[in-house]
């Protein structure tokens, strides 16, 4: 049991760090061979944060673990919502733009009304991954068109571009995008691992092990992210990456099982978690249209998103 839990602790925590490091190396490298920032920023970075969920979705899944992997999608999804941005309203109230709840927010919206459509017949097949992996193009496809035709310049994108490394050497930005490329698959074979056979000792299933500890786990660089992006004061940056987070897991990395190791899946992914997913997407929107002209997540909004968080857990828990 000790092994267990080391195997997923170091697991988790080389998995963030080589995340960041294989962000880092593969936006400079980027950069080094003359691609737009813009581009990079839109997907390399932007991205970023979403790296652990497929490394781990695409090991659970060669595993034969497809519901592992499609409860991590669902538990990090939640979790975005729940979890972090409930924690991080609490730091104070988060300015929500207009942009983001008129495109962001209805786009992830749309995307997990595809994915339920998919899973209601309780079946992942490699036609339901290519069928997400193509909206997920399409959709990276159109933010793209629309950052470089459309009349005002996005504030987000400019954030993006920012994070980009400059003047990082081409070996630097090599050796990181190897560590990276090294270090992921590791360490989330290595927090599968320690993860499955928590979830064997406790008796849990290989669905509720991906929505609770891998999804919470996997969902530490969101809250790093976030928090991080409320301090600046650039608050719209903080909900942009929880909804473009949600958005890549529920099309890109939910795709990577289907692709991978399609068949049937639990019966409570299909049902009760993507309800529950569906229903804090929604969450999201009401309870920033309901501050009126403010459009913001306030502190209170924020002890009520965790408070569903910890309610989830507990229905999960009961159910087993």
């Amino acid at each position: 049991m000790l092994l267990n839990i080391g195997l997923l602790i170091v697991g988790l925590l080389i998995l963030v760090w080589s995340a960041d490091r294989f962000v880092y190396g593969a936006a400079a490298f980027a950069r080094n061979l003359g691609l737009p920032p813009m581009l990079i920023g839109l997907t390399i970075v932007a991205m970023g944060s979403s790296a652990p969920e497929m490394f781990v979705a695409s090991t659970a899944a060669v595993n034969g673990m497809t519901d592992t992997a499609i409860g991590n999608v669902l538990g990090s999804n939640i979790a975005n919502i729940t979890l972090i941005l409930g924690l991080t309203a609490l730091l104070g109230a988060i300015a929500v733009s207009v942009k983001t709840l008129k495109r962001e927010i209805p786009l992830m919206l749309l995307a997990t009304l595809l994915a339920g459509y998919l899973l209601h017949d309780g079946v992942l097949s490699r036609v339901d991954g290519i069928i997400l992996l193509v909206a997920f193009f399409a959709l990276m496809g159109f933010f793209i068109w629309q950052a470089i035709y459309k009349e005002t310049p996005d504030p987000q994108n400019k954030e993006l571009e920012a994070d980009i490394p400059q003047n990082v050497p081409m070996l630097h930005a090599t050796i990181w995008l190897i560590v990276g490329m090294i270090l992921l698959p590791l360490s989330a074979d290595w927090m599968v691992d320690g993860a499955v056979g928590i979830a064997k000792y406790f008796g849990l299933s290989d669905l509720v092990i991906g929505l609770t500890i891998i999804a919470v786990g996997t969902s530490l660089p969101e809250l790093a992210a976030c928090i991080s992006g409320v301090l600046k004061k650039e608050d719209d940056l903080a909900i942009g990456n929880i909804v473009g987070s949600n958005l890549f897991n529920i099309l890109a990395v939910l795709a990577l099982p289907g692709i991978i190791a399609p068949g049937e899946i639990d019966a409570s992914a299909s049902g009760r978690d993507f309800y529950m997913v569906l229903g804090t997407s929604a969450a999201l929107a009401i309870l920033v249209l309901s501050t009126g002209v403010k459009k913001q997540l306030t502190p209170w909004h924020g002890v009520l998103l965790l408070i569903t968080f910890i309610a989830y857990q507990f229905v999960i828990f009961q159910s087993q």
